[in-house]
């Protein structure tokens, strides 16, 4: 049985460093999330634009995914997170131009719509390179002990800087307007490349000229193909998640539906992640010492049944609670299929299968984001919601019962 002490795995001051640093730019991302939902959903009042963000991010990432495995795998790892988290500031720091100078350059709220899109096309570039990286980066950091600690605390960071990321971006929409809200995302992500800079070097096993590109990402996918236990968690994430995306339609629940305002959004968008927190903070605790394959299997279930009660509720109280609940649910879920992808990984191929990974965890959340406004738009906000969470709980029952080393594993 592997030891669970999460307090023993931040004494070690390169994990805390980078546990931090990832803390501050998760926490800027979920507010620019927050923020562009809000921002876009305010200048077009289509649904189908929301889903649109997703999709403007979700084609370059998941594009450049495999190649950006291949890149961290063979170059050194410090190097390229600070590269990625200055990308990310030049990027964002265009939004200032619309948001600043929207009267005096006469900007059509279509033409800042179409703007926001194409500076979110070039950041899901960044994307594809920076969400491998800092996983990758765990197993060289703490001992092979502490592995499962430190994903459980790399997910609790995660969680806490989403939860405060969304909330605290819808009220500083409300509070402060979008143009002073992306200034403090910006300052965000500055704070987090000070974290990043602490860390060690972290260089390849291989040699460049030595290693064919094309092969390279052939062996990356090749072996989630042959570990049946990560691709069944992969595939859990990827469909599960594509149909029970929700979470992009809560500006319309907010404004239409709920009529609860900016603050309300806030609230709401933060809801599923605050049920993570306080699942992850369980698990840190009490940790699943057997039966996980079975457990992950009826977590995503359970997290389709909630999503179905979100798309019913009329009761903003209500609809919070089967946010909260759906967040627990995927906060268990979360644990352990990166638990999963981490040990049944050996290090020489980890940047190459995370970046696989990624392309799962895009497709689900950025193409759930699309085909949730493209099912609101086809079928209504509240039943394309319904029929998300009812998708999701199919999928739980279908990998279940085709993927028999998922649903007995343990670990």
């Amino acid at each position: 049985m592997i030891s669970f002490t999460p307090l023993k795995t931040l004494q070690n001051v390169e994990f805390r460093n980078l546990l931090t640093g990832r803390f501050f730019i998760v926490l800027a991302f979920r507010m620019l999330a927050t923020l562009l939902g809000w921002w876009v959903y305010e200048l077009t009042k289509d649904p189908f634009s929301i889903g649109l963000i997703g999709l403007s991010e979700v084609i370059p990432a998941v594009s450049c995914a495999l190649y950006a495995g291949h890149v961290i795998d063979m170059n050194e790892k410090k190097k390229l997170l600070l590269i990625c988290n200055y990308a990310y500031i030049f990027l964002i720091s265009l939004l200032l131009i619309p948001s600043f100078l929207k009267v005096e350059m006469h900007f059509t709220g279509h033409q800042i719509t179409y703007f926001i899109y194409a500076v979110i096309f070039f950041t899901g570039i960044i994307r594809a390179f920076i969400g491998p990286i800092v996983p990758s980066m765990i197993p060289k950091i703490v001992k092979k002990e502490n592995l499962p600690n430190a994903i459980t605390l790399n997910q609790a960071a995660f969680l806490i800087s989403s939860v405060c990321g969304h909330a605290t971006g819808g009220f500083l929409i409300g509070y402060f307007g979008i143009k002073w809200t992306l200034v403090v995302i910006i300052l965000l992500i500055f704070i987090a490349s000070l974290f990043f800079w602490q860390l060690n070097k972290q260089y390849s096993e291989y040699k460049k000229e030595t290693v064919n590109v094309v092969e390279s990402m052939r062996e990356g996918i090749m072996y989630i193909f042959k570990t049946k236990e990560i691709l069944g968690a992969l595939c859990l994430d990827m469909f599960a998640v594509l149909f029970g995306g929700a979470v992009a339609m809560i500006p319309v629940f907010a404004t239409d539906i709920l009529k609860v305002g900016a603050e309300g959004f806030g609230l709401l968008n933060a809801a599923s992640d605050i049920g993570s927190m306080c699942i992850i903070t369980i698990l840190s605790i009490i940790p699943l010492r057997k039966n996980q394959g079975k457990i992950l299997l009826t977590v995503v279930a359970g997290f389709g049944i909630c999503i179905i009660g979100f798309g019913l509720s009329k009761l903003y109280w209500l609809s919070f609670m089967f946010l909260v609940l759906s967040g627990m649910l995927d906060g268990i879920s979360v644990v352990i299929r990166g638990t999963i992808v981490q040990l049944k990984t050996p290090d020489h191929i980890r940047g190459r299968v995370l970046s696989v990974n990624s392309i799962f965890i895009m497709s689900s959340n950025e193409m759930g984001q699309f085909e949730s406004g493209l099912a609101a738009k086809l079928l209504g906000v509240i039943r394309s919601v319904i029929f998300g969470g009812s998708m999701t709980v199919l999928i739980a029952m279908i990998v279940g019962i085709t993927n028999p080393k998922l649903r007995k594993m343990q670990y």
